[in-house]
């Protein structure tokens, strides 16, 4: 094996004015936007099984698609998207306009563009599970929606349509399915009927070149054969009325197949695929047994047979010129596939990816060689990898590589050349025979390389709209991340014919627990600078110390830093200087941030200078278990806040739910806040706080608190003060949830500027100890507030009432009641949004509650 060194081009960060570096009479450009991909598919390679192989050769043998499109993460039917990639064999993709920015994240503290990062990875994991393929559009999930007009007046309509239409003619989809009706607005989140209607709408433009003619001219036009709205009962209101429904406009397909060469029935593929939605709490279990779908036919050609979705369409191999001498082959294949060696198909494919280059129809042309190299690669057992030594490197960073070639078959094989925009390899590499179950060792030369951007979403790459991302280079837009960006090309010849094949270049470890860790190989800055708190609370004029982390993306640096603030602040010492050995070390700054007497709010941001290079991004790593880990660049900064706020108590008990950042927003003004675990509540424990506050959707997450609810009753009546936040209607631990009747609904204010009023302006939890006024709702993000009680006693005391236009007054957003000496607070307000975001009104009003009875 070869342990290629390379040396990466300096680039200054801000400018982005690198300029290639010709050595040795070659120069070799890479241009890297996003080294933040890599997901699992492209890190790890796939080992599989014979049926699994015998299993993508059916896929191979079948030319058609399907696009299934819908709103968000988790909307889509991974029942029916198995179906039609493992069942019907077809090439399927799910169409998800937005990423899920907008959700709640149930396995950690990420919201906003960090979770859509992380349900873009579930998303790509889901289709690793059912086998299909995943696009995007450019459409940022604002949160939720009350009406489609209202959703795509934010997305900004001809521009999220401009993306569904470059997507459907760039896939070509036969077959068209809609998650949601498009024909009921207002009656479900306005997201999933955008969809719909947008797809709806889209299915009638595709042909037309004057619509979208930039996608027209670089895709072609295309007519889909049919659309469909994958319907169910659900949308009827109840079985009874389905039972009852005419359905001569529906299509019936039997979904509960077993597919034995995968050992697993449809069902079963479809929650595992499911399950990958963990951020969501959407676990699934696998069924079986018989399972139908029903489709209601919407526009095109209705299929004769309704239980064949692709009735009436070609999608054998005479579907394109020329394949017809392919499907012979590959039929034979087929036919003769030996599950002991896969290797004796080898030759016969290679015949037929012979005459699959020389097909004239582009699109499945491409389509079809790759999956027919892939299948070549697997039949022949070849095991080909580039792997670093690092898993980053900075810009003017060095790089060693090795690269392993193994054939584990009979089949005649060897390695004509390698070749890399990254490194070259000299001409003794030429004709090296690969011998079954022998590696060669490799050597190389260095090379040079320059770097454009640095490892960040595409997406997130420039600043956009509430609705609308923005992406500069379109041929990204509709892609769930960048495609493979450090390239290494293996030019083999099997079977007597000449085969290119193309590995990313990755990084790979083993750990002690887990074995073999792959991870993606990223550019990152030479240097990084963080801010630790996200929002800082000035309560008074006091001079806070706020810590700057700097971070050494390589070996060897020194620099300065200083920050930039608001006007009215004052920063001393104006800069520090660092310096930093090791690549990753860390070295922490202090500077002393003293507030103005009035009010004010604005940006801390970290600006950091190597020579004559500036730098202002902070690294954000992403890492669980289910998904692959990411890095992330954003923009350094801390908000800073400077309010007036009283408070009363100290101590605050915190029982943690489905996970946000209360506890630590709470710490900025001053409370001390011990986390409670389920186990620990006891009246013992809870006798030493001055209140305390449960985590958003707890009784949805933790089933021991339907144990506890009596301690925390108690609690209360002895004189303590207890905050819940939001909790879902469905999926109770316990409808018990407060000491008095209390009902939840799924009413929510979704505008964050709808109008609130305060109802009762009497009460202490309005006044004491600051004085809440309608401008404490003034500069909310993203929603006042989900899930609202509809029902109460009379023991409670309604705050306030908020309603979005054209919606019905609610009054169950902050609900108090006396019990005992003590408070109950439910709130279904946006909190855990809101602190985190250093809305000043929120703080006061949480101060607020948190001193009733103190």
């Amino acid at each position: 094996m070869a342990l290629v060194a390379v040396t990466i081009f300096d680039i200054f960060e801000t400018y982005r004015n690198a300029k290639p570096v010709n050595t040795r009479n070659y120069t070799i450009l890479l241009l890297i936007g996003l080294i933040f991909t890599g997901s699992v598919i492209a890190q790890k390679p796939q080992k599989p099984t014979s049926s699994e192989i015998f299993h993508n050769l059916q896929k191979l043998n079948f030319l058609g698609s399907a696009l299934y499109v819908a709103a968000h993460p988790d909307d889509e039917n991974t029942r029916l998207i198995s179906y039609l990639s493992n069942d019907v064999k077809a090439r399927t993709a799910y169409l998800s306009l937005t990423r899920g920015d907008g959700g709640q994240n149930l396995i950690g503290p990420e919201i906003r563009e960090l979770l859509g990062v992380i349900r873009t990875q579930e998303l790509l994991m889901a289709r690793q599970k059912d086998g299909g393929q995943q696009f995007f559009t450019r459409a940022n999930d604002f949160g939720y929606s009350k009406h489609p007009d209202e959703t795509l007046d934010i997305w900004n309509k001809d521009e999220v349509m401009s993306d569904v239409v470059r997507t459907i003619r760039k896939f070509k989809p036969d077959i068209i399915v809609n998650r949601f009706n498009h024909r009921n607005p207002g009656t479900t989140h306005g997201h999933h009927t955008a969809s719909a209607m947008l797809s709806f709408e889209a299915f009638d433009k595709l042909g037309n070149y004057s619509y979208y003619p930039e996608s027209a001219e670089r895709y072609g036009l295309w007519s889909p054969k049919r659309l469909f709205f994958n319907t169910s009962w659900w949308f009827y209101g109840s079985r009874e009325n389905f039972a009852k429904a005419d359905k001569t406009n529906l299509v019936e397909v039997e979904t509960g197949n077993y597919y034995p060469d995968l050992g697993l029935s449809n069902g079963e593929i479809a929650s595992l695929s499911r399950s990958m939605h963990k951020s969501q709490g959407f676990g699934s279990t696998g069924t079986r047994g018989a399972q139908t779908e029903y489709l209601e036919f919407l526009k095109g050609d209705f299929p004769k047979n309704k239980e064949d979705l692709f009735d009436g369409i070609d999608t054998s191999w005479s579907r394109v010129e020329g394949g017809e001498p392919i499907g012979q082959i590959l039929k034979e294949v087929e036919e003769n596939f030996n599950f002991s060696y896969p290797a004796a198909s080898v030759p016969k494919l290679m015949e037929a990816y012979e005459l699959i280059k020389n097909l004239s129809d582009d699109h499945w042309r491409e389509i079809k060689k790759a999956e027919i190299e892939q299948l070549i690669i697997d039949c022949s057992g070849l095991f080909l990898e580039a792997v670093a030594d690092q898993q980053s490197v900075s810009p003017s960073g060095t790089l060693n590589i090795t690269v392993e070639a193994i054939n584990r078959s009979s089949v005649s094989a060897k390695l004509n050349s390698l070749s890399s925009p990254i490194v070259s390899f000299p001409s003794q590499l030429v004709a090296t025979p690969l011998k079954e179950n022998e590696r060669v060792n490799m050597s190389s030369v260095e090379g040079t390389f320059s770097v454009k951007d640095y490892s960040a979403p595409y997406w997130l790459e420039e600043s956009g709209s509430l609705g609308m991302y923005k992406v500069r280079d379109k041929d990204l837009i509709g892609l769930p991340e960048r495609d493979t960006m450090f390239p290494v090309h293996f030019n083999l010849t099997i079977a007597g014919k000449e085969i290119v094949v193309t590995r990313n270049i990755v990084y790979k470890f083993n750990d002690p627990v887990k074995g073999e860790v792959y991870r993606p190989l990223e550019v990152l800055p030479e240097v990084t600078s963080a801010i630790a708190e996200k929002v800082l609370i000035f309560s008074d004029e006091n001079t806070r110390r706020v810590p700057v982390e700097i971070r050494a993306g390589r070996a060897n640096i020194t620099g300065t830093v200083n920050l930039v603030h608001p006007k009215g602040w004052t920063i001393s010492p104006a800069t520090h200087t660092f310096s930093l050995g090791a690549k990753g070390s860390t070295q922490t700054v202090i500077f002393d941030v003293t507030p103005p007497k009035e009010q004010s709010e604005g940006y801390l941001k970290p600006f950091v200078q190597i020579g004559d290079q500036y730098f202002g991004k902070e690294l954000v790593s992403i890492e669980y278990e289910h998904i692959p880990f990411q890095s992330v660049l954003l923009p350094s900064q801390a908000k800073v806040v400077r309010i007036p706020i009283q408070k009363k108590g100290n101590s605050i008990g915190y029982i943690e739910g489905a996970g946000d950042a209360i506890p630590e927003s709470l710490k900025q003004i001053g409370y001390s806040v011990t986390t409670i675990k389920p186990d620990d509540i006891s009246e013992e424990n809870l006798k030493n706080f001055d209140a305390i506050v449960v985590g958003i959707r707890a009784y949805n997450m933790v089933p021991e608190l339907e144990f506890k609810q009596n301690i925390l009753y108690d609690y209360v009546e002895n004189g303590g003060t207890l905050l819940i936040q939001y909790n879902t209607s469905r999926r109770l631990v316990t409808n018990d949830l407060a000491p008095f009747p209390l009902k939840l609904s799924r009413d929510r204010v979704t505008d964050e500027f709808s109008e609130v009023k305060i109802i009762a302006p009497e009460h202490p939890a309005l006044n004491s100890p600051n004085k809440i006024t309608l401008a404490d709702f003034e500069g909310w993000v993203q929603e006042r507030g989900l899930y609202f009680p509809n029902e109460w006693s009379s023991e409670f005391t309604p705050l306030l009432s908020m309603n979005d236009k054209d919606y019905p007054e609610t009054k169950g957003s902050l609900l108090v009641a006396e019990h005992g000496e003590g408070y109950f607070v439910y709130t279904g307000l946006s909190f855990f949004r809101e602190l985190p975001a250093g809305v000043s009104g929120a703080y006061r009003l949480f101060a607020n509650l948190l001193s009733l009875g103190n």
